[in-house]
């Protein structure tokens, strides 16, 4: 009796293996260029999960061929789009590890920009009304550094020119970010803290509005301190980089617009 219950098992158990190993194996008889194609009709249809199994077969079954690549970085869009940002920029960063010279090596940069700048935004700042230069600047800077590369390498590629755009739409919003912290020691009355994160703003950014408030936070942290000389060369410094500014004073951001919308 147990006999005959321990080879019921086992065979149950081979049965359900046969299955599994039937399904992990219903592309087997498909060609790269098929798997391909279903691939690509899954994406286009916005069934993410389906495309990225199917890019991740290719990528198997056709190692080292450029139809391996333009799976890679299909199944990075995919991942993307899924919501998976995190999964879509560790598939790039292989493949720009691991394809330095591919000819796709300039839209690997732009996407991994793309996914990190989209990060940074997010559809819930839109709808909180948040400022993005209050939230976490990790992603946008990572996509600022993957559109730098692009058009320093790639000046001539077709997605530099985008490149560029949203690395000012960034860089606008990082500016901010290091005067809303030097605006925070500023309150506190940590002086010499606001002057560091003010002056690294400065050094930083190049031609950003957030930059005036950078040197407001100057002007008054150098008053506070007794730095009169300092503070008088700061105003001028003011004057003529922002001579038509009528600004009274440092701004609080929750009082004004959003400067960096483009929109």
């Amino acid at each position: 009796m147990l006999q005959r219950l321990q080879l019921s098992v086992l065979l149950c158990l081979a049965f359900l293996a046969g299955c599994a190993t039937n399904e992990a194996d219903w592309t087997a008889g498909w060609t790269p260029e098929k798997l391909y194609a279903e691939a690509k009709d899954e994406l286009n249809n916005k069934l993410y999960e389906k495309a990225i199994t199917l890019y991740e077969k290719l990528e198997g079954r056709a190692a080292g061929t450029q139809l391996a690549q333009q799976a890679q970085l299909e199944k990075a869009f995919a991942q993307y789009k899924n919501g998976d940002p995190v999964l879509a920029v560790a598939t790039l960063d292989r493949f720009i590890k691991i394809n330095p010279a591919s000819p796709a090596l300039d839209y690997a940069l732009y996407l991994k920009g793309i996914v990190n700048f989209n990060e940074d935004l997010g559809m819930l700042s839109f709808i909180s009304k948040q400022d993005l230069s209050e939230r976490d600047q990790k992603a946008a800077k990572e996509s600022f550094e993957a559109f730098r590369e692009l058009v320093t390498r790639f000046p001539d590629s077709k997605y530099s020119e985008d490149a560029r755009l949203r690395m000012r739409y960034s860089v606008n919003i990082l500016a901010k970010s290091e005067i809303n912290v030097a605006r925070f020691y500023l309150n506190k009355g940590a002086y010499v803290a606001a002057i560091n994160r003010a002056q690294a703003a400065l050094n930083d950014y190049r031609d950003v509005p957030a930059l005036e408030d950078a040197l407001r936070i100057l002007i008054e942290c150098y008053d506070k301190l007794g730095l009169t000389q300092l503070r008088d060369d700061t105003r001028r410094v003011l004057a003529q980089s922002f001579p038509e500014s009528s600004k009274p004073a440092v701004t609080d951001p929750k009082k004004s617009g959003s400067w960096w919308k483009l929109w």
